[in-house]
């Protein structure tokens, strides 16, 4: 299964496998792969899966999208491919590789996070730079699972993006913005609850003791 690796200055912050029709880059929170930097359009590409081929589409971004130092418009990916946003790296490979993080199957619930906090991502412009640190130890978010198959199993929210849910039926997320954590629904029409009320692309901040029902499971937030 295809896969890409996205890197800023030297650190892997996420990897994805490419399993969607379209999969979008952008700044924007509701993107598949978000990249938190102005020199980055709201919507600045997508990444569309065709069979075994997968190509880059440039969505009218202001800053251009690259490859292995072209700017594209839309272009047929290779594997080895490095695409280029502002100042994030982007790197193709035409078969999945093992994904770096920690990824849990609790009996149909799949929690990964496998989005690391550091690596660089396709280039983007020096404007309001991402700070690949990772917050404060006692400012990191956790969830547990409370209720559901798992029950008492915890995950430490250290990376950028942490995914969890039943693939093909409904995938919510946990995105780290700064010492601040949303949630968001990623795909399918189970949509996720939060203290009971339902969650769709939208991000919505998460705090203290807050609850995430999905696909019966249940997650309790907590940042301390």
């Amino acid at each position: 299964m295809p896969n890409i690796t996205l890197r800023l200055g030297g650190d892997i912050l996420q990897e994805v496998k490419l399993i969607k029709e379209r999969t979008t880059l952008g700044r924007r929170p509701h993107c598949d792969v978000v990249m938190e930097n102005m020199a980055v359009s709201g919507q600045h590409a997508c990444l569309v899966l065709a069979g075994q081929q997968v190509s880059i589409e440039d969505l009218d971004s202001t800053n251009g999208t690259y490859v292995n130092g072209s700017a594209v418009k839309k272009q047929l990916l290779q594997d080895g491919d490095v695409i280029e946003i502002g100042k994030f790296t982007i790197k193709f490979s035409a078969a999945s590789v093992a994904v770096e993080g920690r990824e849990e199957e609790q009996e149909g619930l799949t929690v990964n996070a496998s989005l690391a906090p550091a690596p660089p991502v396709s280039p983007v412009a020096p404007l309001s730079p991402i700070s690949p640190m990772q917050p404060p130890a006692d400012q990191v978010g956790r969830i547990k699972v409370i209720a559901g198959p798992g029950v008492g199993r915890e995950l430490t929210l250290t990376k950028i993006v942490t995914t969890f849910g039943k693939p093909g039926v409904a995938v919510a997320a946990i995105t780290r913005r700064e010492h601040d954590y949303f949630v968001h629904l990623v795909e399918g029409i189970d949509a996720p609850l939060l203290n009971g009320s339902p969650v769709g692309q939208e991000p919505r901040l998460l705090g203290e003791g807050d609850q995430i029902t999905l696909s019966g499971t249940v997650l309790q937030f907590s940042q301390c």
